[in-house]
């Protein structure tokens, strides 16, 4: 926008600063798209276009324009309530927070940025343990997820030194063991054997408490020496996305997920024509079956808390 207050005698601004508009790169970096130099590459090889043209760098577009690009389809100054979720593939070695005295490497760095929002992490995952991290601009779906008495599903692989005995597997689902905060209880307990001294099992479970499986383990004598989240919900870590990388769900499994917690009315704005989120080129990527969980995209209304059919 052109300042119309600017007095005549002030310096000549160069002529890039002339020009009405924000540049192109910044507003897709903005929106989410990535960072403003994939952009730049994005638009030199030719995987952007701006009102139906090919967009060229240096290009400033304003509000109005339809910038097109990986499927998705933004109005330049129109803002959009739609939560969006964004799935991630945390690697071990990294931080979930924004602020750390130890100024250690956080997953925040790695999200695209956003415009008038933030991204809200939904759960944690400790600094060694790895796997699906879900991220969103809604602090109702955020909290729905989350909150005990929604009791949505978390599994997990974890590897342990040593290996189960059938009378702890059959504890473990049937009483559970109790911790120093309370007793705990794996919905689901599976032998996924191993090799050696390491062994692998999947668990589920329907809470989120600090460390809470890694403590289980424990005390049951068996050291945690992996652990990996491989399904939130609903919502699996999708196999070929790889650490350190995100993807973003697209509005049709968006829509899946708030239906599912019996909250699609929330801060929807469904408008004619227009696309799906970016996450809408990840599903086809990805797999749209490896993100939501087949059979569990319900309304959380039946007998189950957390809609997953059983």
């Amino acid at each position: 926008m052109i300042n119309e207050n600017t007095d005549s005698s002030s310096e000549v601004l160069p002529e890039a600063e002339k020009q009405p508009g924000e540049k192109l790169q910044k507003v897709m970096a903005q929106a989410g798209y990535g960072s403003r130099r994939t952009m730049e590459e994005w638009i030199a090889s030719g995987r952007v276009s701006v009102n139906g043209d090919p967009a060229t760098l240096g290009m400033r577009v304003v509000a109005g324009d339809m910038v097109k690009a990986a499927g998705r389809t933004i109005r330049v100054g129109e803002r959009d309530n739609t939560p969006r979720i964004l799935l991630y593939h945390k690697p071990e070695g990294e931080i979930v927070s924004r602020d750390d005295p130890d100024k250690r490497a956080s997953v925040f760095d790695k999200l695209p940025r956003l415009r008038g929002q933030k991204w809200i992490a939904i759960g944690r995952l400790d600094f060694n343990t790895s796997g699906l991290l879900i991220f969103t601009t809604s602090g109702e779906l955020a909290n729905r997820l989350m909150h005990p008495r929604f009791e949505v599903e978390r599994e997990y692989a974890v590897r342990v030194q040593g290996t189960m005995t059938e009378a702890q597997m059959n504890t473990m689902i049937k009483d559970g063991v109790m911790l120093e905060d309370g007793p705990v209880r794996f919905e689901k307990l599976e032998d996924e054997g191993g090799e050696g001294f390491n062994h692998w099992y999947r668990v589920m479970l329907k809470e989120g408490r600090n460390r809470v499986v890694r403590r289980t383990f424990d005390v049951l004598g068996l050291p945690v020496s992996r652990l990996m989240r491989v399904r939130f919900g609903i919502i699996n870590l999708p196999p070929r996305l790889k650490r350190g990388m995100s993807v973003e769900l697209g509005e049709g499994e968006v829509g899946q997920v708030l239906s599912w917690l019996g909250i699609d009315h929330i801060e929807s704005q469904q408008s004619a024509g227009k696309t799906g989120g970016s996450g809408d080129a990840g599903a086809s990527r990805y797999g749209r079956k490896s993100m939501i969980k087949s059979g569990s995209a319900r309304g959380a209304r039946g007998k189950s808390k957390t809609g997953i059919k059983r």
